[in-house]
């Protein structure tokens, strides 16, 4: 089996005709410090780069040196820009965003009735793939204002990363959906015929709604629904040409992912599904990926020498008592000389020093041992998927002993992204351990 292509990550950034690098993948993979990292390396490169980043836990703030992020683009210190690069970052504010495009389009009166209604507070706070689709309307006011070369977008932390590539669509099934057709009806036909018309013709069914979701609710929804009725088309509007952005060719998708099974097989479906969306896909980061620096010590022949030092070095000991006894030699009952004493004791503790040293050996190739393993199934796991997406390019990112908390970690992190290797193929014997 022929080596995995290697990501290059320095063309892909380098280039201006990259305008979009998506980050996605499963959560807790490592997705909002691989975007963090790939807007430092390209700043720092020469590009005028906004890293947006849907992710809660503010961990990109803290690292970038940024007391708070929010929906506003705050500009990064720090960063080296001799080479006429720059980068600001953001956290998506769901609510805000919302809030904004209401603003945007409609006028004052119909804006200030839709902010102050309670069914689109509760909407706009936490409705089940808003989250997503104000992702979507952020990425696209964010290129249409066309003040950074270079956006890099984290995706929203959930069940399904791709999430974020279906809130167009869920939003325009539920815009055409029969439900929110039967809610514009009064507003659309209007005044006290629409009123006429909710009442007679819809009564049965606005009775149910109003038994499942209380009167008061329904006609906050209602009122809700007449509000927004000249805006839907522009949602829909948006939303399509936000998913043709991600379409083009000036868009990368990055899958992240740990070498784990689990997080591997998200990965292969997050690979097939961009390929069914005809979406642009770079490539493969696979993240936090262990390593030894004595690769040649397989963990069978690590636990064996581990075995023998516990065994107080049997393999190593002498001749011991055999042979001619000399006649000379003192007798079992003889009382030991001072200096034989002195030497005995100098002995003793020359031994307890050594056996100290033993145990030490022997509990750092046990830890050998554990990591080899570690290595071994991070291996396999690798392969799995390299044997399902032999074409997809891959970039191996060296775990780091702590977590990412400045802009020296992210550093650390954007050049071993950058460090391009191909993955080489390994054949496993029976005691899966690599061979060779």
């Amino acid at each position: 089996m022929a080596a995995t292509p290697a990501l290059d990550i320095d063309p892909l950034l380098d280039d201006p005709a990259t305008r979009i690098i998506v980050c996605c993948g499963a959560g807790g993979v490592g997705k909002t410090t691989t975007a963090a990292a790939l807007g430092v390396r390209a700043a720092e490169r020469g590009r005028k780069v906004v890293v947006l980043t849907i992710d809660p836990a503010r961990r990109l703030a803290q690292s970038m040196g940024i007391d708070e992020l929010d929906n506003t683009p705050r500009r990064v210190k720090g960063i080296d820009e001799t080479a006429g690069g720059e980068l600001s970052a953001m956290m998506l504010d769901m609510k805000r965003t919302f809030d904004e495009i209401v603003e945007a389009h409609a006028d004052a009166e119909r804006a200030r009735a839709i902010l102050e209604n309670p069914f689109y507070q509760s909407l706009s706070a936490g409705f089940a793939g808003t989250q997503e689709y104000m992702a979507m309307e952020k990425l696209g006011q964010l290129r249409a204002r066309d003040e950074w070369d270079l956006i890099v977008v984290d995706t929203p932390p959930s069940r399904s990363a791709l999430d974020f590539l279906d809130a167009p669509k869920r939003l325009g099934s539920f815009l055409d959906g029969k439900f929110i057709r039967v809610l514009m009806a009064p507003a659309k036909v209007g005044g006290r015929a629409g009123m006429k018309f909710l009442n007679v013709g819809m009564s049965m069914m606005t009775g149910t709604l109003s038994k499942l979701m209380g009167g008061q609710l329904l006609r906050d929804v209602q009122t809700f629904v007449a509000a927004m009725d000249t805006m839907f088309g522009g949602f829909r509007t948006r939303a399509d040409a936000t998913y043709r952005l991600l379409q083009a060719p000036g868009t990368a998708f990055l899958v992240v992912a740990a070498p784990e099974r689990d997080a591997l097989r998200e990965a292969a479906y997050f690979v097939e599904r961009l390929a069914a969306e005809e979406m642009p896909f770079a490539g493969l980061v696979l993240n936090r990926v262990h390593g030894s620096g004595a690769p040649q010590l397989s963990a069978e022949r690590a636990l064996a020498a581990a075995e023998n030092l516990d065994e107080g070095g049997i393999v190593d000991q002498g001749a011991g008592n055999a042979g001619v006894r000399d006649s000379s030699a003192p007798s079992p009952t003889a009382e030991p000389t001072p200096d034989e004493t002195s030497d005995s004791q100098g002995g003793s503790e020359g031994q307890s020093g050594t056996r100290t040293v033993e145990q030490l050996t022997a509990g750092l190739l046990r830890l050998h041992a554990e990591r080899m393993h570690v290595l071994a199934r991070e291996q396999r796991t690798r392969d799995r998927f390299t044997a399902l997406h032999p074409e997809v390019a891959v970039t191996e990112v060296a775990a780091l002993p702590g977590d990412v908390h400045d802009l020296a970690g992210l550093r650390a992190i954007a050049d071993r992204l950058a460090a391009r290797e191909a993955v080489e193929p390994v054949e496993y014997d029976r005691s899966d351990q690599p061979v060779g």
